[in-house]
């Protein structure tokens, strides 16, 4: 055979594979179109039949969608867009913010907060996020399980706060309060009409009153150290009269990047990657200013009149507190967090019954923001190791990075809510919530310590470590020495 006639062989072999490579694609598409077909005629016929509501607002074709997942429950169908909208952007066809003036004295010039991504709101949104904090995952999954309907409208007959909050011009001022929203329970009031017309407007703070029961002040009230007076202290039980607020987190993103002296664009790519992309449109809309975290709130606890609260000549004691389950609930003594707790409710009560006020803040920053589960890994590795004064941040720091990530810069806001100038006694040793507070200008005339006495004495070590650390005391501040010498339970005491 010829070198010129394999040569044309050759070239015939490689064009019957490119041909038959060409129509195996072929082949190839037309199954793929003809599955696709088939979906999107399936989905169709079921948005058919729900998607004709005039509210509903489907995505334009320059907002990136998902692509088509499986059909959705029939009931869904029209509550949300036809296609998930994964981001939009400012300049999208359709996108209308609802006006948002933060700082605003009027709630009706700065407007509601809307933040709901149903069909018929998506596309005037002012707020990312979701409402209910880090409640909004159990939503989601009441939802998905088909025991809450998505498009569910609260009725809000009668949940009006008990008392009035009065506004205060801290309200108006855009850089006192970043972290909360000064309207936020007044929401059913001012927002009424919006709400009847079907805009999903929810309070992010709710007020109402109660009878407390607390076992060391029944105690206290049992041995005459805390007296009754038909007031505070309610009966002989110590039953205690209080008001409180329950307050989820709406930030003012340009607010709270100033308040933590951090750039915007920054902080909001910090989130979204540290969130796991969660809330993409902190990167694509720089226009939506209000952000509903998915993390938990805080509650107030008012003892006495609350609208002594901003009087500057009337006494007030505060006790700030960052949650510990294992001490607060479970009395855990591994730290002195129950103790100063209610100890500084007891200070609180009897402020009250002097004439004065007395508040606790309460939020929920579990294990200095750092969560229960790094607090167990802290305590494992501390329990290990020997337990000294001397090693008590440096096992957190190994371990989560950082010794504390409670960041009190935007704890003073409920301060401001509150219309508060003035704190006669504060109950904490913390100098990041006394810093924060006197940063904020609200005067400290005097801080308290935790008697020694409610110091258990596992949480010897936390103690002596922290006024080693700087922690507000009128005692002696341990040496590094003595601090060697502090040394907790071993891990195999009172173990079996």
């Amino acid at each position: 055979m010829s070198e010129a006639v394999l040569s044309q062989i050759l070239v015939t072999l490689a064009d019957l594979k490119a041909s038959q490579q060409l129509l195996a694609d072929k082949v190839d598409k037309i199954q793929n179109d003809s599955v696709l077909a088939q979906t999107e005629h399936h989905l169709r016929q079921k948005v058919a039949h729900y998607h004709n509501s005039p509210g509903h607002s489907d995505s334009d074709g320059d907002t990136i969608v998902s692509p088509t997942f499986a059909t959705e429950p029939a009931e869904h169908i029209g509550v949300y867009t036809e296609k998930p909208v994964l981001t939009t952007y400012p300049d999208d066809e359709g996108v209308k913010p609802s006006k948002m003036n933060w700082g605003e004295s009027d709630p009706k010039a700065r407007g509601p907060i809307v933040v709901s991504r149903l069909a018929n709101s998506i596309s005037i949104r002012n707020a990312i996020g979701a409402y209910g904090g880090s409640y909004s995952i159990y939503r989601s999954l009441a939802v998905a399980m088909g025991d809450l309907p998505a498009d569910h409208k609260p009725n809000f007959e009668n949940t009006q706060p008990p008392i009035k909050i009065r506004q205060q011009p801290q309200w108006s001022d855009s850089s006192k309060i970043v972290s909360m929203d000064p309207f936020g329970h007044l929401t059913n009031e001012y927002y009424k009409q919006e709400i009847k017309d079907g805009l999903d407007v929810r309070p992010t703070i709710a007020i109402t009153r109660a009878h407390m029961l607390v076992p060391e002040l029944v105690a206290e009230v049992k041995a005459g150290t805390l007296k009754v007076d038909g007031k505070v202290v309610v009966n002989e039980a110590a039953e205690l009269n209080v008001h409180k607020a329950a307050i989820d987190p709406v930030w003012h993103l340009p607010g709270v990047a100033a308040r933590l002296n951090v750039d915007e664009d920054f902080l909001r790519r910090s989130l979204f990657e540290n969130t796991g992309g969660m809330y993409p449109e902190l990167i694509s809309r720089p226009d939506l200013k209000i952000f509903l975290p998915p993390i938990g709130g805080l509650t107030v606890y008012i003892f006495g009149n609350h609208e002594l609260l901003s009087d500057p000549n009337t006494r007030l004691t505060v006790r700030v507190h960052d949650e510990c389950n294992g001490s607060d609930v479970f009395g855990s003594d591994i730290c002195t967090c129950r103790p100063y707790l209610v100890f500084g409710m007891k200070e609180a009560i009897k402020e009250a019954q002097n004439g004065g006020v007395g508040m606790i803040v309460y939020f929920r920053k579990e294990g200095r923001a750092l969560g229960e589960v790094t607090k167990y890994l802290v305590y494992n590795a501390r329990k290990r190791e020997g337990d000294t004064a001397a090693k008590y941040f440096t096992r957190t720091e190994n371990i989560a990075g950082v010794k504390d990530m409670r960041f009190q810069a935007l704890m003073p806001d409920v301060f401001h809510w509150l219309g508060v100038t003035k704190i006669d006694r504060f109950m904490s040793m913390s100098n990041m919530k006394h810093d924060a507070l006197i940063d904020a200008g609200i005067k400290i005339l005097e801080r308290v310590e935790l008697p020694d006495e409610l110091i258990p004495v596992d949480s010897k070590v936390e103690m002596d470590a922290k006024i080693a650390a700087g922690y507000f005391t009128n005692g002696h501040i341990p040496c590094a020495s003595e601090l060697n010498k502090t040394v907790g339970r071993g891990w195999e005491e009172f173990h079996a």
